[in-house]
């Protein structure tokens, strides 16, 4: 694979907050969770590496997150994508993360987004890629089919079982790590079902204030964001369903790709799936993430790899009018 003349320089005409005028976008869908690819036009980063340069993003150019992500031009589904430098030799670009609440430390979903934009924009061919992330660098390779092969970042299950008072019962999951922080709980006793999202948001909002209260963290005390139900898959096709809630109320149409990472990381050591061995992961709209993984160099850990299709929906120009009030977007509620 080749990554050819794609433009990750220095921006031109910056305007206020960091948006160049010429931004240019491409977005699309993996599984039904859109990803927004800024492939030209982004602000100017100076960091040496890529947490560094989310941190800077987040310090001096958030507006500019917002402008893209948030109402009116965005909404809380969206995952933004920043194309940068590559931090690290062999690797063909580096990639932000972004959404309507903040910064993500990798996507799956938006991984395999971006590179089938790239693909859609002539920029690669089918082999493999390597992408620098704020939590490591990912391996991706791009097929004749359009499907998108994803080794992910090394995951692994940070605590067993915990007990979680919620909605006057107890319920217990696993903390897991997959490129972001999951509580994954499988006896919640719901219907994972579309016509069911209003109620497994709800719930999933009360377990997130539940373990903030009882002091249930991922790893160095990092709050547990993003809530995984399991449950069995409606297809017999499929090996389980998955209900992730993200950022704030929103919750993702595909089956998650870091969640599904995190998944993995505890069938395995549990020993409920084997190295190699295939699994179908269905999200609740129904679209699969097949994944499977292997032993990683560091005991306790594994490396995931995620395929799927990602879809074009639409390329175009970033617009904000100077007299718009709201041309930069509006702050989470």
């Amino acid at each position: 694979m080749t990554l050819s003349a794609l433009p990750l320089g220095l921006p031109v005409g910056v305007l206020p907050g960091g948006l160049d005028t010429t931004t240019r976008v491409v977005d699309s869908h993996t599984g039904g969770a859109p990803t927004r690819v800024v492939v030209s036009g982004g602000p100017a980063l100076y960091g040496v590496t890529m947490a560094q340069r989310l941190q800077e993003l987040q310090a001096h150019h958030d507006a500019w997150r917002r402008a893209l992500v948030t109402p009116p031009r965005g909404h809380d589904g969206l995952v933004g994508a920043l194309l940068t430098e590559p931090e690290r030799p062999g690797s063909q670009a580096g990639v932000i993360f972004f959404d309507h609440r903040g910064y993500l430390g990798m996507c799956g979903h938006g991984t395999i987004g971006v590179v089938a934009s790239l693909a859609h924009l002539g920029k690669v061919r089918p082999g493999p890629l390597w992408l620098d992330t704020p939590v490591g660098t990912v391996h991706a390779e791009f097929s004749l089919d359009g499907s998108v092969s994803l080794e992910n970042v090394p995951s692994f299950r940070h605590l067993q079982a915990v007990a979680v008072e919620v909605d006057g019962r107890t319920v217990q999951g696993d903390v897991a790590w997959g490129g972001n922080w999951f509580f994954i709980c499988g006896d919640h006793g719901l219907a994972l079902k579309e016509e069911e999202a209003p109620a497994l948001v709800a719930f999933c909002q009360q377990l997130r204030e539940a373990l903030r209260a009882q002091g249930v963290t991922g790893a160095d005390g990092v709050p547990l964001e993003q809530i995984q139900l399991t449950g069995p898959a409606l297809d017999p096709a499929n090996r389980a369903r998955n209900f992730v809630l993200t950022a704030g109320a929103s919750w993702d149409r595909s089956a998650c790709g870091t969640g599904t990472s995190a998944r993995l990381a505890c069938l395995a050591a549990d020993g409920h799936l084997l190295s190699g061995e295939v699994w179908r992961q269905e999200s609740i709209t129904g679209s699969v993430m097949e994944a499977h993984w292997q032993p990683a160099p560091q005991a306790g850990q594994i490396l995931p790899t995620l395929v799927a299709r990602a879809y074009v929906l639409m390329e175009g120009t970033v617009v904000i009018q100077q007299d718009d009030p709201l041309g930069w977007g509006v702050a989470p509620v």
